[in-house]
């Protein structure tokens, strides 16, 4: 099974890319070949909802994606990054199921967080309630009916299909322990650990990234997977200053702040902002342009101006292609505020130029690139789908066939992206340094390099176009361009 690599790392869910796991294996090693190292698996197990982000079980893969021979055989190719969504398990599996049918006679009775229990008198004041930092504009929790007929309230902070873990719990650590240890023993070389800030509660704070316990929780992830040589990355999507504090304990982190940072260079020529990122930016990181969710707004507020991130946020619906304000909204089931949906292609209005840009300079950037299937074939935006589901997160989420895949790779801007994928994972010297070099206010210079290997990557934001040398440091010579 292969551990974490200095290689590009596709995002997918299992049956995005050909119907399931098998197909996807297949698609990966005729189509796409070396431009891809590790994959991000996102949800495979079966679940009641939400793609697959409100988990049933740990323990089986989703027969209509494949099993557990499956991921393994997979793993043998690529390094694989799973999700464990530490912050909750849903509302249909056989824990919440239990407690429910036996209440205070189930074994899982502490796995879930009971307000009773939790707040003092058994509620939140309006004060306690204010302060959460919550997905909904009320205290976050659902009714347990129990089988006895009595009620009571239990943390949920997501959909009704997601309910709250107590992780500090003996049964919560007993829990967190055993699916861990299974993931690990499936070939899991990374373990994403999805909402990670809002496993950690405590009255009287805002329950999200409280510390010191985000800290202890970190430390027994981390310990429960150290003997099996697996990685755990935190998945936050809030100030990049939290990013920083993470990564001074030398834990991986996600960079969620560069999609917004490269659409603000692009549309507006000004590299200013971008390079002041990369500067200050954690080295020990995972780079994204996109996700299987939207383009994070909230992740880079005090790295642009606020005016700069209204303009930028507003200017994705002027310059981008077929992307309007209401698919964010309730017509769409989509209230999320910190995120606009749009396939990163699509916020660039579909200009292959624009779009060459902002992948190459992800790849010179500090940190391990990952790129989001729809990305990598640099699709647009699919109304069909969106106007189908009603589903304003599914504009990025399109599936695609193995034929389609097949003519997808075809087309000139992908060609191109992928031999910049298959040059940034076998080219030394991003395996080294990272070093800005003198240039002016709308252009970028970066060198990487490690020994006398060396390549540099010079940017003109306002013609979009870029130039990659590679070679001896000292006699590089012109490797990639896209001169507009």
């Amino acid at each position: 099974m292969k551990k974490l690599e200095n290689k590009i790392m596709l995002i997918t869910y299992s049956d995005s890319m050909g119907k399931d796991i098998p197909q996807l294996h297949k698609i990966l090693k005729e189509q796409i070949g070396g431009a891809v190292g590790g994959v991000h698996l996102l949800p495979f197990f079966p679940s009641s909802g939400d793609r697959g982000f409100a988990p049933m079980t740990y323990r089986e893969v989703d027969p209509a994606f494949g099993s557990w021979e499956d991921v393994e055989a997979l793993s043998k190719d690529y390094y694989l990054m799973a999700d464990y969504m530490i912050n909750h398990i849903s509302a249909q599996s056989e824990y919440y199921k239990d407690f429910l049918e036996k209440k205070d006679g189930s074994e899982y009775k502490d796995l879930f967080l009971r307000y009773k229990d939790f707040w003092e008198g058994g509620e939140p004041t309006d004060h306690q309630v204010d302060l959460i930092y919550k997905r909904k504009p009320r205290a976050p929790y659902v009714d347990a009916r129990f089988a006895d007929g009595t009620q009571e309230k239990v943390w949920c902070t997501f959909g009704e299909e997601q309910i709250d873990i107590n992780c500090p719990s003996e049964t919560g650590k007993k829990f967190l322990r055993e699916n861990l240890e299974g993931l690990a023993r499936h070939g899991i070389a990374i373990v994403r650990l999805d909402a990670f800030a809002y496993a950690t509660k405590k009255a009287d704070t805002n329950c999200f990234f409280v510390e010191p316990e985000v800290w202890e929780l970190l430390e027994e992830t981390a310990g429960i997977m150290k003997p099996f040589g697996v990685t755990i990355l935190p998945e936050i999507h809030e100030h990049y200053s939290m990013q920083m504090k993470i990564a001074e304990k030398d834990y991986y982190v996600y960079d969620f702040a560069l999609p917004m940072l490269l659409l603000n260079a692009l549309y507006y020529g000004n590299s200013q902002y971008l390079k002041h990122w990369l500067e200050i930016c954690p080295r020990k990181q995972f780079t994204t342009l996109d996700t299987h969710d939207g383009i994070g707004v909230v992740d880079v507020k005090d790295l642009l101006p606020d005016e700069e991130i209204e303009r930028t946020k507003e200017d994705i619906f002027q310059f981008g292609a077929n992307v309007k304000k209401v698919y964010n909204t309730a017509k769409y089931n989509n209230l999320d505020i910190y995120q606009v949906n749009c396939t990163y292609y699509s916020a660039l209005g579909d200009d292959d130029a624009a779009y060459l840009v902002a992948r190459t300079v992800q790849f010179f950037a500090p940190g391990i690139p990952q790129v989001y299937y729809v990305g990598m074939l640099a699709g647009k935006n699919d109304i069909e789908l969106l106007e189908k589901t009603k589903e304003g997160r599914n504009i990025n989420r399109h599936y695609y066939t193995e034929e389609e895949v097949r003519q997808e790779v075809q087309r000139p801007v992908v060609k191109k992206l992928l031999e910049l994928m298959k040059f940034r994972n076998t080219c030394p010297a991003f395996d080294g340094s990272f070093e800005l070099l003198p240039c002016g206010e709308n252009q970028l210079h970066i060198r990487r390099q490690k020994g006398e290997e060396a390549a540099e990557l010079r940017v003109d934001f306002a013609k979009k176009s870029y130039q990659v040398f590679a070679g001896k440091a000292g006699a590089l010579e012109l490797v990639d361009e896209n001169n507009v």
